[in-house]
C-alpha cells in the first residue's frame, strides 16, 4: 500500500461485514498477519515466493511489516538498507489481478506524463508488475513491489496545514492527466459511487455498526440522507467524473527537501472528481481548522483547473458522506489502523460534522 514508512500505512477499502458495536473484535481476510507487530518479519510462506520473484538474495533481504490496514504493508531491506515495499493484497479485495495492473498502469503513466511524483513500479524478474502465489491453504495472494521512498509522511510534521493549496494543485494535476490518458482499451478499475460509500452493502462497512446513541444515529441519518440527495444529482460522466487517487491526504504524501510524492494508489477508481476533496479531509473534518484547510485546497486546484463556486456545495455533500464512509471504516477495522486520538474522535466528531453540515450544507466554505 505505501511506498514509504516512516508511519502507519493509512486506510483503504474492503468489505468485510459491519459489526454491531465498534467494541466487538473485529477479523480480517488479513487475519493471517494479526500476530505481527511493526518491524516484524514476514512469515516464511510470503518471504520465500517474493524474493524468488523479485530475485531478492534471501541472505542479504530482509522484509519486514509496516503496517497492516486494507492490505499488509512490508518493508524490503538489502544488506540493512530499504530498497523497496511489497504490498499484500487483502484477499478477495481487488480480487482481480487486472484492476490491481490497472493501478500501477496509471502510475507509470503519471510517472512518464504528469507533474507529480510517484513511486516507481518494480516488476519482478519476468516482468509482471503483479505476482500471485497460493498460501497451503490455497488462498491466492496478490502481491506488488514499489521503489523505496525517502522521506517523512506528510501527516507526521508538525504541522501539515500549510500544504493543503500545494495537496489541491497536486490533486488537480492527477485530474488533468486521467482526462487526457489514452487508456488502454483492457483498463479496469472499480468505482466509488454512494452505493460503495455508505449503506448495507458498502465496499468500507456501514456507519450504522457503530455505537451510537438513538440521537446521534438520527443525526447521522439526516444528514446522509441530505449529503445522497445532492450527491445523486450529479451526473456519472463527462468532465466531473472520472479517475480519482481517492485517499490523497497527508498520510498518503510523503516530503523531501520540500517536493511531494503521492503514494498509495490501492483505492484509485472511477468517481466524481471532488471525491479526491473529500478524501483530503478525512478524520480531520471536524477539527476546527478544516475549513481553512478545505479553502485553501480548493486556491491551491483551481491555480491548475477551473472548480466553479456552484461545485463547492457538491464538494461538501461529498466531503459528508466521505465522514460517514470513514466511521464505516472504523467497524471493520483494527483500531491500530489509525492514531489512538484520530480512531477516538471518529464517532463524536462525525456527529458533530453532521450536526454543522445539517445547519449548513456549505459550512466548510461559508
Amino acid at each position: 500500500m505505501h511506498t514509504t514508512v516512516t508511519s502507519a500505512a493509512a486506510p483503504s477499502p474492503v468489505g468485510e461485514p459491519p459489526l454491531a458495536s465498534s467494541s466487538r473484535p473485529r477479523t480480517s481476510p488479513l487475519a493471517a498477519f494479526d500476530a505481527l507487530t511493526r518491524g516484524a518479519p514476514a512469515p516464511s510462506w510470503l518471504a520465500a515466493p517474493v524474493t524468488g520473484a523479485w530475485g531478492l538474495d534471501p541472505s542479504r533481504a530482509s522484509i519486514v511489516l509496516i503496517a497492516v490496514s486494507e492490505n499488509a504493508t512490508f518493508r524490503v531491506d538489502v544488506d540493512g538498507a530499504p530498497v523497496a515495499v511489497l504490498r499484500v493484497h487483502r484477499p478477495g479485495y481487488v480480487a482481480d489481478p487486472r484492476q490491481i495492473e490497472g493501478e500501477l498502469t496509471w502510475l507509470r503513466a503519471l510517472a512518464e506524463e504528469a507533474r507529480v511524483r510517484v513511486p516507481e513500479v518494480v516488476p519482478t524478474v519476468d516482468g509482471r508488475l503483479v505476482h500471485t502465489f497460493s498460501d497451503d491453504g490455497g488462498a491466492d495472494w496478490h502481491c506488488v513491489s514499489f521503489g523505496w521512498v525517502v522521506g517523512e509522511i506528510l501527516e507526521d510534521i508538525t504541522d501539515p496545514r500549510p500544504f493543503a493549496a500545494e495537496i489541491g494543485a497536486t490533486t488537480a494535476a492527477l485530474h488533468e492527466h486521467q482526462r487526457d490518458w489514452a487508456r488502454d482499451a483492457a483498463f479496469t478499475r472499480f468505482s466509488w459511487t454512494p452505493a460503495d460509500m455508505v449503506g448495507e452493502g458498502s465496499r468500507w462497512g456501514d456507519w450504522r455498526g457503530a455505537s451510537l446513541t438513538p440521537g446521534e444515529a438520527a443525526v447521522l441519518e439526516r444528514a446522509e440522507a441530505v449529503a445522497l440527495a445532492v450527491v445523486s444529482s450529479l451526473p456519472t460522466e463527462g468532465p466531473t467524473w472520472g479517475l480519482v487517487h481517492a485517499d490523497l491526504r497527508p498520510s498518503n504524501i510523503m516530503i523531501a527537501d520540500g517536493a511531494l510524492t503521492v503514494i498509495d494508489f490501492d483505492d484509485c477508481g472511477f468517481s466524481w472528481l471532488l471525491y479526491d476533496f473529500a478524501s483530503a479531509l478525512s478524520f480531520v473534518e471536524h477539527e476546527a481548522y478544516a475549513p481553512d484547510v478545505a479553502k485553501s485546497w480548493v486556491a491551491g486546484y483551481r491555480t491548475v483547473r477551473p472548480l466553479a463556486d456552484v461545485d463547492l456545495a457538491h464538494a461538501a455533500a461529498l466531503s459528508m458522506i466521505r465522514r460517514l464512509q470513514m466511521l464505516g471504516w472504523t467497524t471493520t477495522h483494527r483500531e491500530d489502523a489509525l492514531p489512538p486520538a484520530v480512531w477516538n474522535a471518529q464517532t463524536s466528531g462525525t456527529v458533530a460534522v453532521a450536526e454543522r453540515y445539517l445547519a449548513s450544507p456549505t459550512w466548510l466554505f461559508d
